[in-house]
């Protein structure tokens, strides 16, 4: 879906040389930015000597505008590509400006390897503090509704979740132990991280204009964000104060940044050269309500010499041979795939496959619903892996999971659990369709409910009976009912969906995904 403000869009560079122009617009931004989202990507380290290298530092820079409405940037440094010396005194000053609000969320884990990764690179002494420094728990905790006379303990949710219950956007965070030192990045890679930075500073917008309204201290109320988000699946609201949104909306990391970005790397034209002698100094003229802010919430993160390296644990243990091999079977196991199915007839089964998808592969849980797949999630969103087990061999499902530590209860629940090796939906559909086999047709596709898992009515409701059904439980928008459109009703949550263009968009797109035209 295009953006609905074209002025508003969102630009995001890929800065890979300190003689570059992405450099020259990302060393402007900084130096008149009143916001910036800070966030940070490197390959998992196993090793417990050194801390991980960072390969990409993501920065999202709330422009000071002239205009009514503040531009938003987000800018993807390449840390293996340009030389740190270039940006070390200007990153390291912005970090410690009293004029730029930072905001990140459990920051202070980047900043220690960050800070370790340009001392890597001869910018000693690294970074040692942020401030002022905003956490977004911090702002999810003010943004929660409150119950008069009682007291709301303070929480600490994922990034994903903050997102979910303030932007009505659940982030795909599939994307987040892939190889950010491989090269080059991919576009999903590019928008996954964009799409964290962004998210920071949309989450302080809304906080922001909360703030105002309930402190009633003046300045300007942010108006960066629309009062009604249309990402291309259904429209939620917020409500009138700027608190949590009323219906929430699953959608891709890419749909964030995609709604608001007219192409990847875009580019913005810019007259202003950015003297290098002065690029630390940020402007001064913060209005009230950052001032505000910052009295009230800003924080710091202030590194110790102690984490400058990392803490090698005394405690030592070897591990038997025996133990190790006993470990790589359990994988082999898990990872192969050995017949039959717990949903042969053999075994007491109807021949349907079914699978049971952890919170750690939800996406391709929708995915095998969209190709017509009986797929469940646990009943509860924070499962342990009894509950797992115990709703795997109830319902004769396969459990399916990227999570290695569930690999040690592989004898519990015996040609029933498959470890997913691939990260991106689209291919773990297609590992889960070849491993297992599974006939996928095109008359399957779109027969089950995305949301619930459940089947819909066998036969389509006419307009007047898609009406009926929606009163008091759906909105079916107007510009539908003088078309000739098929509405199907899922029988187990009654969910309304029809044959629209999405739909048919994603027909086609599983049909490529499945090769069902080769």
């Amino acid at each position: 879906m295009e953006p609905k403000d074209q002025k508003q869009a969102t630009a995001i560079d890929l800065v890979t040389s300190g003689k570059s122009p992405e450099f020259t617009r990302f060393s402007y931004a900084l130096t008149h930015s009143s916001v910036i989202g800070l966030d940070a990507e490197w390959k998992p380290n196993r090793s417990a000597s050194t801390y991980p290298t960072v390969s990409l530092l993501q920065i999202a820079c709330r422009l000071i505008s002239s205009s009514d409405s503040d531009a938003l940037q987000v800018f993807l440094v390449d840390l293996q590509e340009i030389q740190l010396l270039s940006m070390y005194e200007l990153l390291k000053n912005v970090f410690v400006s009293p004029s730029v609000i930072k905001l990140g969320f459990r920051f202070k884990q980047d900043l220690v390897f960050l800070s370790y990764t340009f001392c890597q690179r001869g910018c000693e002494p690294g970074f040692d503090r942020v401030e002022p420094f905003i956490d977004i728990t911090a702002i999810y905790n003010y943004l929660r509704p409150k119950v008069a006379g009682q007291r709301v303990p303070k929480q600490h949710k994922s990034l994903a979740t903050v997102c979910e219950e303030v932007l009505g956007i659940l982030l795909s965070k599939e994307l987040q132990c892939s190889d950010w030192s491989k090269r080059p990045l991919t576009e999903e890679q590019k928008i996954y991280a964009a799409a964290d930075a962004h998210c920071l500073v949309e989450i302080f917008n809304v906080f922001q204009a909360k703030f105002v309204r309930e402190a009633n201290i003046g300045g300007n109320c942010n108006k960066h964000r629309p009062s009604v988000l249309d990402l291309g699946l259904k429209i939620f609201e917020t409500s009138d104060d700027c608190s949590l949104v009323r219906s929430t909306k699953y959608v891709e990391a890419s749909d964030v940044v995609r709604t608001t970005v007219p192409e990847l790397c875009g580019s913005i034209e810019t007259t202003k050269e950015v003297d290098s002698s002065n690029s630390y100094k940020i402007n001064k003229e913060v209005d009230n309500t950052l001032l505000w802010i910052v009295r009230k919430y800003g924080d710091r993160i202030l590194l110790k010499d102690s984490d400058g390296k990392p803490k090698i644990s005394k405690k030592k243990t070897k591990k038997s041979s025996t133990v190790l091999e006993c470990k790589q079977k359990t994988l082999e196991v898990v990872d192969s795939w050995h017949d039959p199915s717990p949903w042969d007839p053999s075994l007491g089964g109807d021949g349907s496959p079914k699978f049971l998808c952890d919170v750690m592969v939800e996406g391709l849980a929708k995915h095998l619903r969209c190709v017509g797949v009986d797929a469940a999630v646990p009943y509860s969103k924070r499962p342990d892996a009894r509950d797992l087990i115990d709703q795997a061999l109830k319902e004769k499902r396969v459990l399916l999971t990227r999570d290695a530590k569930l690999l040690r209860h592989e004898y519990l629940i015996k040609n029933k659990l498959y470890k997913v090796k691939s990260l991106l939906k689209n291919e773990q559909l297609l590992e889960v369709i070849e491993t297992f086999q599974l006939k996928i047709s095109e008359d399957q596709l779109m027969t089950r409910c995305t949301k619930c898992n459940g089947r819909f009515i066998q036969k389509p409701l006419t307009t007047e009976e898609a009406i009926e059904a929606s009163k008091g439980f759906q909105v079916i928008p107007n510009c539908l009912f003088n078309k000739n459109i098929e509405f199907w009703k899922c029988m187990d949550c009654h969910q309304l969906y029809w044959e629209g263009t999405q739909y048919h968009n994603a027909i086609q797109k599983f049909i490529d995904v499945c090769k069902l035209n080769e």
